[in-house]
């Protein structure tokens, strides 16, 4: 290992970021690797540390996509946080899908991780859907029940998800072509939901008479 890059393992070992440091190289890393064919050796060249080096911070390769997987919730949770700013619903479901957009890999990630899990991640990381829930009561109003306010908020995540992951099917070039465009699209698709166009609306179904 050269001069410099045993300055920059002594630095990150002094200031405690070798953890951020070895987040950021699988980061890179699984923009072109797969994560089933990532290793933590790999992720430690790219860090620019020795192999042994991502042991002081995980026990194995899952710990670390772990914690990818969580800088991946928290980001997208500070993503859909800005955009509250911005508007309404509308607004919350072009964030999220810009996130994917421009974070495949990650995104991807994100999912697999808790794939089998009982819910979204809780803490910092979970807070995109309580910020999501908390613009759907907005829009549905304060007398909505619990269940109500449930339904729309996973209905309105569904819809965002759904989006992130079909945007890029062929068949929809021409559609966005006609629309003026991906955000025109998304903003569309969204806006043509009405839990995202700003009606109040009740999802609690009944039986037909």
């Amino acid at each position: 290992m050269d001069g410099d890059s045993s300055e920059r393992v002594d630095r990150a070992y002094h200031h405690g970021d070798l953890r951020r440091a070895l987040t950021d190289a699988a980061r890179r890393l699984l923009e072109s690797v797969d994560a089933q064919a990532l290793s933590l050796r790999a992720v430690a060249r790219e860090a620019g540390v020795s192999p042994a080096a991502p042991y002081h911070h995980f026990k194995d390769k899952n710990e670390l996509l772990d914690a990818v997987a969580r800088q991946g919730w928290v980001g997208l949770s500070e993503q859909i946080a800005a955009a509250r700013g911005e508007g309404g619903l509308t607004s919350l479901g072009m964030a999220y899908v810009r996130f994917a957009r421009e974070n495949l890999a990650l995104y991807q990630l994100m999912y697999a991780r808790i794939r089998g899990q009982d819910s979204l991640p809780h803490g910092k990381g979970g807070e995109a859907y309580d910020l999501i829930k908390k613009q759907v009561r907005l829009h549905i109003g304060q007398a909505a029940s619990g269940l109500d306010l449930e339904l729309a908020t996973f209905a309105f995540w569904c819809l965002s998800h759904g989006l992130a992951e079909m945007r890029g099917f062929p068949r929809l070039i021409e559609l966005k072509t006609q629309i003026g465009g991906e955000d025109p699209f998304v903003r569309a698709v969204l806006e043509h939901m009405s839990v995202a166009d700003g009606q109040k609306c009740s999802l609690s179904t009944t039986p037909e008479s």
